[in-house]
């Protein structure tokens, strides 16, 4: 008698992993423990990344909002604490986006934030 070997589930199974897997080097994508593994080492990244990218655009938006400001002669932080008293609502991606697409804009706020 043949042994079993799981049959249509499992190369269901095994195949889906291996599709998962596509592109990864070697082995990686072609043999289903090194994929199964490799799999969720990029889980793992990804996980971490998806996080560490919303630091990473926070860091940006502050820098352009940062040079942006000290054109007009005031530092990022008395201009954030001037905007909050000055009740402008707009979060630090919209003030980036407007210090670099639109300066005059940009100076309208700041304006507004000096008082």
């Amino acid at each position: 008698m043949p042994r079993a070997k799981r049959g249509f589930k499992a190369r269901r199974r095994r195949n889906r992993v291996l599709k998962l897997a596509r592109g990864y080097y070697g082995a990686r994508s072609r043999t289903f423990a090194n994929a199964v593994e490799q799999l969720h080492n990029a889980w793992v990244d990804a996980y971490r990344h998806r996080r560490t990218k919303k630091r990473e655009f926070r860091k940006l938006w502050i820098a352009r909002i940062n040079a942006g400001v000290r054109a007009h002669g005031l530092s990022y932080s008395r201009f954030i604490s001037a905007a909050k008293n000055a009740g402008i609502g707009l979060d630090r991606k919209i003030l980036a986006d407007l210090a670099l697409n639109d300066p005059k804009g940009f100076e309208a706020v700041v304006q507004v934030a000096k008082g």
